[in-house]
């Protein structure tokens, strides 16, 4: 096969009529608590601005989008967050409300508190609300919408500016509202901030009460403040507020969490003097504090406890009682634990076997799920599809397969089935392990229920079948999706020319990309990657460059993969010279080396015996924050050696850990193999036996 590149011309004037494909990468950023407290003296005094205060607003507001029903036009939500955005946002919320252009329903509302850009119009739309109602006031999914808000968005804090921003509009800073902002304060770490205010709450108007007492000490407790929590608890019989079981409970929890379960004794304990019985709250608090102690017996206790008492656990109970023992002990023990313990019961509780199913997945534990799974089943339980999806992809990792399949069979005739995913992972397992007629069987009882209808699960079962090493199959498939006149897509297509080019399969591999350009396609990365692995694959080194320069024309700038996939394929031919240049063309384009592209030019200099050019690549990658694998340290090792320096090979061999990379079994065997060649038997065996331990471990 010559030049994949004779493609493009053809398709060239149509390229402006192609549909526009696209990667994009979501970026998540998970909002880091701050660590500084605010600094206050008096509420009146203090000099911290609240940057989310909006500006005055001298502009006219963007007129409202508003429903189609002819009798009542409705605001948009967009309309709500400019009004708030003013410095006299209640008047207009009054004014809209009056109009009746405001439909003050609950999906509404939690909209509203949910997406403003800025907490503090969140903070005043709740405000307006809870007056306009006092039904909005006491509801809890408005507060704990509002909550969340201030926690994600926030903080908001009581500054000079808001206080009068609020006095302004007629309002006050109600209790209700304090309890909100004093819980967002303690996610968010603000513990002395939260203490500094609720020590001056007689400014706003607001007396102590329990329930604020509840709040602030919940507070401290989540910001990891627990001296501060105490404080505040003793000083509630100086307000007249005295503690109830939801005081107990906070307290209680703050000190489990960090494993001072006898402390936590002594609060139950006057927690009951004050005539407020444990519940089932606080027994599964004490589970999980035992349980993060070490004390797993105790755990197992307090249940037992909580029987004895006809308190019934919770599902919370139970997942703190089955995590925590896992938590707690190495998990072949806290698997014989927990068995022993559902095995005093009559019946299994499905809660409880969904849960140990899980750790023993989480842990791959496939004989232990296999065994239990047996065991629970002739107890009466029968987990749902879900729990027997997580048990299945555990099974198939590391358990004999017919087993799993006889597994499988026996939960299909009761009804409960795998999902579309775990099956086609199992289809694949059978097919690789030469069981066709299984394959098979179970591919086509997932066709009969209906299951590949559309164009993502052909895809699926195509890049099932191209995994397989099968591609007579997935070009059937191909084939047959489009006889049920399912529209193949760009990724169809992609999965099948990779499948191709891995198989050796140019030529089919040019067809099916002359396929996607018929279909008026647009080659994208993976097209292209693909190819080139392919090309390169097939010793077509320059067919492959060709191509790559094509990709330019296709408007597709090629990635680190793709210089990859060249300066691997230059190294295997042991055109290094060339490797490099296009290393560095890499670098010139702006895209920066990984592992990788080091890693493949390393190993091939100290095979040359050019051990200067290794070691200045191998510092470029160290400065570069990168970690050269097993294989690179290997031949770096072997190449000094060889080079006459035993000394800096072991020096290297010793330095691997400090750059993340712990010695396979490979590389320790090597070392140990030069160190009994210069007379060092004993260093050798103590390289060995690390290596095995590690390995074991």
């Amino acid at each position: 096969m010559r030049r994949f590149s004779s493609l493009a011309p053809r398709a060239k004037p149509a390229l402006k009529d192609l549909p526009q494909q696209s990667l994009t990468t979501n970026n998540f950023i998970k909002k880091k608590n701050p660590t500084k407290q605010i600094n206050t003296t008096s509420i009146w005094q203090q000099q911290i601005r609240n940057d989310n205060i909006a500006s005055p607003s001298s502009g006219k507001l963007t007129s409202p989008s508003v429903s189609s029903d002819k009798r009542t036009k409705f605001i948009d939500r967009g309309y709500i967050s400019q009004i708030l955005s003013r410095n006299d946002w209640y008047l207009l919320l009054n004014h809209e409300f009056k109009a009746k252009r405001i439909n003050l329903v609950p999906q509404f509302i939690v909209s509203v508190l949910q997406n403003q850009e800025n907490p503090l119009h969140s903070l005043r739309f709740y405000i307006w609300v809870s007056n306009i109602d006092p039904f909005f006031a006491k509801n809890q999914t408005f507060k704990g919408v509002l909550a969340n808000t201030l926690y994600r968005k926030g903080p908001v804090v009581l500054s000079i500016e808001l206080l009068q921003d609020i006095r302004n509009s007629g309002f006050r800073v109600s209790e209700d509202l304090l309890c909100i902002l004093v819980s967002s304060w303690g996610r968010l770490g603000l513990a002395k901030y939260t203490a500094d205010i609720f020590g001056q709450i007689s400014f706003l108007g607001i007396c102590p009460s329990t329930r604020l007492y509840n709040a602030v000490i919940d507070a401290l407790v989540k910001s990891n403040s627990l001296d501060l929590a105490y404080l505040n608890f003793q000083q509630m019989s100086m307000d007249n507020c005295k503690p109830d079981r939801f005081t107990y409970n906070i307290l209680i929890h703050g000190v489990c969490r960090i494993g001072v379960v006898d402390e936590a004794l002594r609060l139950v304990k006057q927690m009951s003097g004050m005539g407020y019985a444990p519940n089932v709250f606080t027994y599964t608090i004490l589970v999980d504090g035992f349980c993060n102690a070490k004390r797993v017996d105790d755990a197992f206790q307090v249940v037992e406890n909580m029987k004895k008492r006809n308190v019934s656990p919770s599902e919370a109970t139970i997942r703190s009682l089955v995590h925590g023992v896992f938590r707690s002990e190495p998990p072949p023990k806290a698997f014989e634990l927990v068995v022993r313990f559902m095995e005093r019961e009559p019946i299994f509780r499905k809660l409880a076997c969904d849960t140990l199913i899980y750790c023993l997945s989480n842990n791959s534990m496939a004989r232990e799920v296999a065994v239990f799974l047996r065991k629970a089943v002739d107890r009466g339980y029968l987990p749902d599809s879900s729990t027997l999806n997580v048990a299945m992809t555990c099974l198939l990792k590391g358990f004999d397969l017919i087993e799993t399949c006889k597994i499988l069979d026996s939960f299909n005739k009761q009804g409960v089935k795998v999902g579309f995913s775990t099956s086609l992972a199992l289809i694949e397992a059978l097919y690789k392990a030469g069981r066709g007629l299984d394959g098979d069987r179970y591919f086509n009882q997932m066709v009969k229920d209906g299951l590949v209808s559309n164009v993502c699960s052909y895809n699926m079962v195509i890049d099932c079948f191209c995994k397989a090493d099968m591609m007579d199959r997935a070009v059937e498939i191909f084939e047959d999706m489009q006889h049920r006149a399912v529209a193949p897509n760009l990724i169809t297509f992609n999965t099948l020319i990779s499948g191709h080019c891995k198989d050796g399969e140019i030529s089919k591999a040019r067809e099916m990309l002359s396929k996607l350009l018929d279909s008026e396609f647009k080659p994208d990365i993976f097209t292209f990657s693909s190819i080139i692995d392919g090309l390169c694959r097939a010793h077509h080194i320059e067919d492959a460059f060709n191509c790559f320069d094509e990709m330019v024309e296709w408007g597709v700038s090629p990635n680190a993969v793709i210089y990859n996939i060249l300066i691997r394929s230059l190294c295997v031919i042991g055109d290094v010279a060339r490797s490099m240049r296009i290393f560095r063309k890499m670098q010139a384009v702006g895209i920066k080396p990984d592992s990788y592209s080091f890693n493949e030019l390393i190993r091939s200099f100290c095979r040359m015996k050019k051990v200067e050019k290794a070691e200045k690549l191998f510092l470029s990658m160290l400065t570069l924050g990168l970690n050269p694998d097993n294989y690179t340290y290997g031949a770096f090792i072997k190449a000094l050696h060889e080079s006459g320096r035993l000394e800096e090979a072991k020096k290297m061999f010793l330095s691997m850990e400090a750059t993340g990379c712990v010695p396979d079994s490979y590389t320790s065997n090597l070392v140990a193999d030069i160190l009994v060649q210069h007379g060092s038997p004993e260093e050798a065996q103590s390289i060995a036996s690390a290596s095995h331990g590690g390995e074991s471990h």
